[in-house]
């Protein structure tokens, strides 16, 4: 589950390099736009790195981030599995990864790790 959440940040933070040297050394229509939107790719990035390190340490405020960033990327892969071409298969990867990782921080054994307790558990004595 971590590992999950880490390679979608990992791919957030990869593709905003990617734009922001692109923006910096290429010829984008507008080098503004391609800088900001590679900086903001890479803020995004930093969010399930870091819930990522806070899984592997059990801290149970990481599954709150963990959890926005795979609601966040299901209508990502809805936008590319109605796209065309190559983009078809990375959002077949891209839905597959964020219901797994879902599925996977919702499992009660995953909230009993992190020491979550619902309103319906009493504090053990």
């Amino acid at each position: 589950m971590a590992g999950l959440t880490a390679l979608e940040g990992a791919a957030l933070a990869i593709g905003g390099v990617y734009m922001l040297v692109m923006g910096l050394l290429g010829r984008p229509d507008s080098p503004q736009q391609a800088e900001m939107g590679g900086l903001t790719l890479i803020a995004l990035g930093l969010i399930p790195l870091l819930a990522a390190r806070g899984l592997l340490r059990r801290r149970s405020w990481s599954r709150g981030p963990a959890l926005i960033t795979q609601i966040m990327a299901l209508p990502v892969a809805w936008t590319l599995l109605r796209a065309q071409g190559a983009l078809i298969p990375a959002g077949i990867v891209l839905a597959a990864v964020a219901v797994t990782a879902l599925v996977l921080l919702f499992n009660p054994a995953t909230t009993r790790a992190l020491g979550i307790r619902g309103p319906w558990t009493t504090p053990e004595a």
